[in-house]
């Protein structure tokens, strides 16, 4: 999958201007026990009420929380940057504030239906924790020691919809859509790109770590991804491969790259993932 950032994830890594936020509210409920039971492993920030995940140490300062409309300078600093749409096959090329600000502003509309709907599994005086179809943090930021937080980055976690993969891309992505949440054969897929300042750190590789660990797979039953990245992305194809994502083919001249960047197609590497899950 390589869709246009602003319709979807992209599955190149690449730069970032980071971006430095204090607070943006997110509407939060009173929080019970099982509200923080149905939500588990999620955190909340008290300064801005949103869920986020941790990464493990010695990286605990990354956290991965919903997007937020105050994205929107640092995505059109990374955008509109040669070393970041090069490596780009979908977003529009000048990348404008419109872009960007109706981009977040989908993506924020269905992060807050996304939390309002886990609130409400919560409400149903339920203590077992709930399957769900969907990850509700894909942003990526550094706490800073003023508490103030860098955006680095994004990585999306949704269901696979075949792209550039296969022909059949329709029938396949209409196939996978209309299976129930919590189906163990549903197939998903991420998108990630990050701050060239935060590369060589194993960040990335930890972001897609834990959101697979930590909530993937309890949380929505995940068992099945693909993914792609360019052929030439040696960086982003070791990271998926750290996180058990097999290279099963690399296909030429398979992904076009529009005319305004360049024209022509580049190699597309294809990555599976499957959990064996041990019979007890």
């Amino acid at each position: 999958m390589n869709e246009s950032l602003v319709d979807g994830p992209s599955h190149v890594r690449a730069s970032q201007s980071s971006t430095s936020t204090r607070t943006h509210k997110h509407p939060v409920r009173k929080r019970s026990s099982a509200t923080m039971n149905t939500i588990h492993p999620l955190q909340i920030d008290p300064a801005t009420g949103e869920p986020f995940l941790r990464l493990p140490a010695p990286l605990e300062n990354i956290i991965i929380t919903p997007p937020r409309l105050t994205d929107v300078p640092a995505l059109l600093r990374l955008l509109n940057d040669p070393r970041v749409h090069e490596t780009l096959s979908g977003p529009p090329w000048p990348y404008l504030e419109e872009h960007a600000t109706e981009w977040l502003s989908r993506l924020r509309a269905k992060s807050d239906q996304e939390w309002t709907e886990l609130q409400e599994a919560a409400s149903k005086n339920s203590e077992a924790p709930r399957v769900f179809g969907f990850c509700p943090v894909r942003s990526i930021r550094e706490v800073q020691e003023d508490g103030s937080q860098l955006y680095l980055g994004d990585c999306c976690f949704d269901r696979w919809g075949a792209d550039l993969i296969t022909d059949e891309v329709e029938e396949i992505g209409r196939e996978n859509e209309e299976k129930p949440v919590g189906d163990e054969s549903i197939i998903w897929t991420f998108g990630d790109y990050l701050a060239p300042s935060h590369h060589g750190k194993g960040i990335m590789t930890a972001v897609i770590g834990t959101i697979l660990k930590e909530w993937a797979i309890p949380r929505m039953n995940a068992r099945h991804a693909r993914t792609t990245t360019f052929e030439h992305n040696i960086g982003s194809l070791k990271t998926f491969q750290k996180n058990g994502f097999v290279l099963v083919e690399t296909v030429q001249n398979r992904i076009p790259i529009s005319e305004a960047k360049g024209g022509g197609k580049v190699g597309m590497n294809i990555l599976h993932w499957d959990l064996e899950v041990k019979e007890t």
